[in-house]
């Protein structure tokens, strides 16, 4: 069985105003074994689409390396616009050395309630995927729950957005699950009635460019 533990810790600027919220990054990260083209950072892997995404929305100009220097390209892109990044798995077990969601078991969870806590001008969190088993949407309902809360959904629509509040402060968090950014959610992607009414009036379209149209929305907000 694979000890598959987060490699990173929260990467959360002072100025948060939106935290970008996922599960593991691929068991090559946990080990260093790292590909050339990886970036040693979250979301760093060369078949992630997250920074390509974030590339071509903010015209970046990111390296793809594993290099210090992509890093910090990284960090201060998110300083810079009050985004963090705090995945909601802490660990889990796997018994195929593999990134799918599915695959976890015996799953810790990050405390992200309590993140939220400490850093008070985050309103909105960006989840890497929806409410699939495994996803972080279904992590974070779970989490919620055990504080006794729960989301409350307030657009149907992909991607669907929800709000919750805190108990402590009563501040109102939304939360966007967005469209994957993985190969494996192209099929997903391929299927949605919006994405074939927009290839239907786009034909160039492809499934990254369905995504970048959908990220831009929420992370240039």
């Amino acid at each position: 069985m694979f000890y598959h533990h987060h490699p990173y810790e929260p990467f959360i600027p002072k100025n948060t105003t939106k935290l970008i919220v996922g599960t593991l990054p691929p068991p090559r990260f946990t080990t260093g074994d790292l590909k050339e083209g990886d970036v040693h950072f979250c979301y760093g892997s060369r078949d992630g689409q997250l920074w390509p995404i974030l590339d071509t929305i903010f015209k970046l100009d990111l390296i793809f390396e594993t290099t210090e220097a992509a890093i910090a390209q990284r960090k201060d892109f998110l300083a810079s616009k009050g985004i963090g990044i705090c995945d909601i798995v802490a660990s889990a077990k796997r018994e195929k050395i593999d990134a799918s969601d599915l695959g976890m078991q015996d799953v810790e969870l990050r405390d992200v309630v309590s993140v939220l806590e400490e850093h008070s001008a985050i309103t909105t969190l960006l989840f890497t995927g929806g409410n699939s088993k495994n996803g972080p949407e279904y992590f974070f309902r779970r989490h919620l729950k055990s504080y006794g809360l729960k989301l409350q959904l307030e657009n149907y629509t992909i991607p669907r957005i929800h709000s919750f509040v805190l108990s402590t402060s009563l501040r109102k968090i939304t939360t966007v699950s967005l469209t994957a950014p993985s190969g494996a959610a192209n099929r997903a992607v391929g299927a949605l009635q919006e994405y074939k009414t927009l290839k239907k009036k786009y034909p160039e379209m492809t499934t990254i460019d369905f995504r970048i149209v959908q990220y831009k929305k929420f992370f240039c907000s």
